[in-house]
């Protein structure tokens, strides 16, 4: 399917064209696909074009919630903004027909903010390529370009968007408690050149966007992933960190504890306070200095993500959350027409049949 939007360079990442993401022709295109539903990706300014496609076609539509804008908006902008944001998720929300979210934690926050009806909130598990991310992918020449050339020493990694709500500032505090460490940041952002400032003259590598195999080698080659984001409304990076086989540390915030729950912490990965120097601490050092138990750690990771598959992942949201949308939509629709059957019930009825 083939149509053509213009775009306008996003406010904070210039380099991220936006688009309504509607045209004539890209209208005519979706009528002629003849879609049963149309999924949305939310917040975001494509949404908009989405929701209007739907509207005019008669369509359902799901929007699956990834984004915590309402949390960033404070760190990048002015906080009076968070309330016109929280008016505009209110009212795309509630114009879709279902709102998918990937954890029980964002689920909470949505309906405590009444985002829309509870019954129209579900749970969206992600899945995780574990072909792509796995531990064969261990590759030394990728530890020798992550480490700096120092593959004997104990390497960090940290995978994902480089701005300033990761709080990836905390990171430098770990470090200075860490001297024979080293980290590598695997990613790009608008924070990027104040964190290599912050990380002036440390043992820290930036490698910039990694993708393929190269990705899979990066997460692989480390020996422990470092996670301190408290705004991560899941936490992919985590799962596919899981998958590679090597032990995380994150942040016990957003969605992490869902991937990581009370009963498997320090078996699958450790949680430790978000912004607790000491506690986070208290779980990289013994796994720094015990090789067996980042082996032991990483294949538990490893298996526990195994439940994570594309394929369950599909099939869930295929045959029951896409039906529940279509389902709710035929429900509102069948509202909206009652008042119009019930103005033109005398002109329909049937004719009496007299048998006499």
């Amino acid at each position: 399917m083939r149509g053509r939007s213009r775009s306008f360079p996003c406010p904070l990442y210039k380099n991220v064209p936006l688009s309504l993401a509607f045209s004539p022709r890209i209208f005519s295109e979706v009528a002629n696909f003849k879609p049963d539903i149309i999924h949305a990706s939310s917040p975001g300014i494509m949404v908009f074009g989405a929701l209007m496609i739907a509207k005019l076609l008669s369509v359902p539509i799901v929007m699956s919630y990834h984004t915590h804008v309402p949390i960033y908006i404070p760190r990048y902008t002015f906080s009076w903004l968070v309330k016109p944001m929280w008016m505009i998720i209110k009212f795309l929300h509630r114009a879709a027909d279902l709102t998918l979210v990937p954890s029980t934690a964002i689920a909470r926050d949505l309906q405590e903010a009444r985002v829309t009806a509870a019954n129209k909130i579900r749970i969206w598990n992600k899945g995780v390529d574990s072909e792509s991310f796995h531990p064969r992918f261990r590759n030394h020449e990728m530890r020798l370009r992550l480490s700096n050339n120092e593959p004997d020493k104990p390497l960090i990694i940290h995978v994902g968007r480089i701005g300033v709500e990761k709080s990836l500032d905390f990171l430098k505090l770990i470090m200075d408690r860490l001297p024979e460490a080293r980290i590598a940041f695997i990613g790009d952002g608008p924070y990027r050149p104040e964190l290599e400032r912050i990380f002036s003259g440390m043992p820290a590598v930036f490698t910039g966007m990694l993708q393929g195999e190269e990705l899979s080698q990066a997460y692989a080659s480390g020996d422990i992933f470092l996670m301190p984001s408290e705004s991560e409304t899941l936490g992919l990076v985590v799962l596919e960190a899981m998958s590679s086989g090597i032990p995380v540390v994150a942040a016990r915030a957003g969605g992490i504890p869902e991937i990581i729950p009370e009963d498997l912490e320090g078996k699958t990965g450790f949680l430790f306070n978000p912004r607790d120097i000491e506690d986070c601490l208290s779980k990289i050092v013994p796994l720094l200095s015990s090789r067996e138990l980042r082996e032991v750690v990483g294949k538990a990771a490893r298996e526990e993500t195994e439940k994570y598959g594309w394929k369950a992942a599909t099939s869930k949201i295929r045959n029951e959350q896409y039906n529940a949308a279509i389902w709710f939509w035929r429900k509102k629709r069948a509202q909206m027409l009652r008042p119009v059957q019930w103005l033109l019930r005398p002109f329909l009825r049937s004719p009496e049949i007299n048998y006499g």
